[in-house]
């Protein structure tokens, strides 16, 4: 079994910055593109930001400049640090990862945190 936990998020006034954090636990060979998604309420999940094993990194129009994504491989670990917070950065923040498990046989799998929220607001 994998797990991957989330921690950093809470409560910041617009222009703040904030850490978030994401391990990954359990019997992994391999893990692939490390990934940050964000949900507001009443929208749907979207990619904030992706790095992959090879290190290549793409982000959001929105965060774009302001959010930057870095990964701990010897830790299993990825980061998200978000700088010139704005009150539509609030959602629930969720760490994704393609992870190759000991004794798979059919490759890679995805996993989810559980999320964090952040919430920008004065």
């Amino acid at each position: 079994q994998v797990q991957l936990v989330e921690s950093g998020g809470g409560l910041v006034q617009p222009g703040g910055s904030l850490r978030l954090s994401c391990a990954a636990s359990g019997s992994i060979v391999r893990i692939y593109s490390m990934n940050w998604y964000r949900q507001a309420p009443g929208e749907q999940r979207d990619l904030v930001a992706r790095i992959t094993d090879g290190g290549s990194i793409n982000y959001a129009g929105s965060v774009q400049g302001r959010f930057i994504i870095s990964r701990d491989n010897a830790k299993n670990t990825v980061y998200l640090q978000m700088n010139g917070l704005k009150p539509e950065d609030t959602a629930v923040y969720y760490c994704n990862a393609g992870i190759l498990i000991d004794g798979s046989t059919w490759g890679p799998s995805d996993y989810w945190g559980q999320g964090t929220q952040v919430t920008v607001s004065s």
